[in-house]
């Protein structure tokens, strides 16, 4: 950007140069090169002879003008012990030099042979502005168009990273939760603010963290808490910059970005979305001389080759840490892999506070309860839900947040924002009401379940209703017969349709797909099938890899397929047939729910436990 800059500011100043002297010598040419002579008539000649008393000798050059009749006269005049000449164009030679005769005989006057003026000479001074502003022109052109080529070709394989404002500087205090993570990477923090403490020891600075999580959970901050807490530089790039079209480029930005690193050493390298260039190598199509695997060997030899990065430590961030090259997850390349979890509830309720910081919040707000229900948030999940709230609040001309802005701006996160204003028939919310009321029913019957929060038939997203759990607890591992109850309750609104309106719709498809989903991922990913045993079927990371996916098959053969097919749907019809007894056994609090569900559209889960205990 400088350098630009610097470029276009001295085409400027060679611009005005250059106009500069052209115009002096348009000037010079157009006025005989500092002749000061001026047209004369008869009379001012008079008068001019008359004023001049030391006149010592008139020359006279006659000058061709069609008739001949115009010329030069040049007074020589003697002024004190100098002589100057005084140059005069004057109208007609042969009167002038009449007059000078008959009135002034004592001057001596000399006439010089005809001096022809040429049509060249006159034409000289225009012919040569227009070749100079022509030739400035194409000049500033040709520089213009090699400083920009130049600049471009300069900068092609220079890398794209920046470094971050030390004004902005991000601390541990400002990162909520994390607390394993925090001090797993407090060490870092050690060795950049006192290497001799480790070196003295034998401890090598590490080369390289890997920031591994879900998007979303903070790893970016995490990056640029290390950096504020060591006070050193943070150069941050993403992956996808490395690469280009053109082969070499990305190679060239990797060694830039490292030579731009040592420089100022100690100092941190975050590289974000790293799985953008450090995929495992010979899984394309096009083999293994592709721009992005130069690219990938590139910063493998940077991290740990024969050069020494000493003070240097790269750190990077990528949800997909499974289809990364292993020769950039050995140690000496990235010593660490850090995982970075999704809060839990305490983590939820801290970084609540901190995005609540500068709102407004009402006194109906119960920050615990909005931690309770966001279960599998991640930060940027509440920051983005605190936000909502505040928009929420603002289009309603509030003074503060309500606990109602936070849920309202939870619906319209988690599922969309709600279609009041759509009409819809008597038919179809009664429909959508039973349907609904046949989740809440199971969801409260079944202990595994997590209790009903809210329930609703107003149209919110692509769904025409939802009915909004509760969770008590964050949860690590999930049960087998977790897992079977969810399927239980995301068919019980298909079983309710069926047993109230000797009907089904097509409201259940998502419920549906989700149920399938489960019991697929029980029998070929996590064991549970009774018949097939504890085996995985498939691979996880299916179709990551087009080349690989083609030469290599699935490990299980036909009749296998057919045997997983069928335990799939056996479980599926196992769900189906619990959620239709349930409901059969609480086909009055289906038919009381679906009423009260129509005449408000909808209710809390107090509400709903309130039929139960009638």
């Amino acid at each position: 950007m400088n350098n630009t800059k610097r470029t276009g500011t001295r085409g400027i100043v060679v611009y005005i140069i250059f106009m500069a002297v052209t115009m002096g010598i348009m000037i010079l040419l157009m006025n005989g090169f500092g002749n000061s002579a001026s047209w004369m008539t008869d009379k001012e000649a008079e008068e001019c002879l008359a004023a001049e008393q030391n006149i010592k000798e008139i020359r006279i050059t006659p000058v061709s003008a069609g008739d001949g009749s115009k010329g030069q006269a040049v007074f020589v005049v003697q002024e004190g012990n100098s002589v100057k000449n005084k140059q005069y164009f004057i109208s007609d030679v042969g009167a002038f030099r009449q007059k000078l005769l008959a009135e002034h005989p004592s001057i001596p006057v000399r006439t010089a042979p005809l001096k022809e003026e040429s049509g060249f000479l006159k034409a000289l001074p225009y012919i040569t502005m227009i070749v100079l502003v022509i030739g400035l022109v194409i000049f500033l052109m040709m520089q213009a168009s090699a400083g920009n080529a130049n600049n471009k070709m300069m900068n092609f394989g220079r890398s794209r990273a920046v470094v971050a404002d030390k004004n902005a500087k991000v601390t541990f205090n400002d990162v909520a939760g994390s607390y394993e993570e925090k001090e797993e990477l407090q060490e870092l923090v050690e060795f950049l603010k006192n290497p001799g403490r480790f070196t003295t020891l034998g401890a090598l600075i590490p080369k390289g963290v890997l920031l591994v999580g879900s998007p979303g959970t903070g790893k970016t901050y995490l990056a640029k808490a290390v950096a504020g807490e060591a006070d050193v530089p943070f150069l941050s790039i993403s992956g996808s910059d490395f690469v280009e079209m053109f082969v070499g480029v990305g190679a060239s930005r990797v060694r830039d970005l490292f030579d731009q690193a040592k420089r100022l050493a100690p100092c941190i390298v975050f590289i974000d979305e790293i799985d953008a260039v450090g995929r495992q190598r010979g899984t394309g199509l096009g083999g293994g001389h592709d721009e992005r695997e130069q690219t990938l060997n590139q910063l493998l030899v940077e991290m740990d080759g024969f050069t020494v990065n000493q003070g240097v430590i790269v750190m990077a961030a990528t949800n997909r840490v499974d289809i990364l090259d292993p020769a950039l997850l050995r140690p000496g390349r990235f010593d660490r892999k850090i995982v970075v979890n999704r809060p839990d509830i305490r983590e939820r309720k801290e970084v609540l506070d901190i995005y609540a910081r500068n709102k407004p919040l009402g006194s109906d707000v119960d920050l615990e309860t909005i931690a309770k229900i966001t279960a599998g948030f991640t930060p940027a999940d509440l920051k983005n839900l605190m936000n909502e709230a505040a928009i929420l609040a603002a289009r309603n001309a509030a003074a503060f947040i309500s606990m109602a802005d936070i849920q309202a701006s939870l619906i319209r996160v988690g599922i969309g924002a709600e279609k009041k204003s759509r009409r819809i028939s008597e038919k179809e919310k009664r429909e959508t009401a039973y349907h609904e009321v046949g989740h809440a029913i199971i969801q409260h019957v079944l202990p595994e379940l997590d209790p009903v929060h809210v329930i609703s038939i107003i149209p919110t997203g692509l769904a025409g209703g939802y009915t909004m759990s509760l969770p008590s607890e964050d949860e690590m591992y999930i049960s087998k017969k977790k897992l079977k109850a969810e399927m239980v309750g995301l068919l019980g609104g298909r079983a309710a349709e069926e047993l109230i309106l000797n009907d089904v719709t097509t409201g259940a498809s998502n419920d549906i797909e989700r149920s399938s989903e489960i019991a697929r991922k029980m029998v070929t990913r996590y064991g549970m099938s009774e018949n097939l045993g504890p085996l995985q079927f498939g691979d996880k990371n299916e179709e990551v890899f087009l080349g690989r996916e083609i030469g290599h098959a699935r490990n299980y053969g036909d009749r296998t397929a057919d045997e997983i097919d069928i335990e799939v749907k056996n479980l599926v019809d196992e769900a189906y047939a619990q959620a239709k007894e349930i409901l059969q056994q609480n086909i009055d609090i289906l038919n009381r729910g679906a009423d009260l569900l129509v005449e408000k559209e909808k209710i809390t889960g107090e509400e709903f436990a309130a039929l139960f205990a009638e």
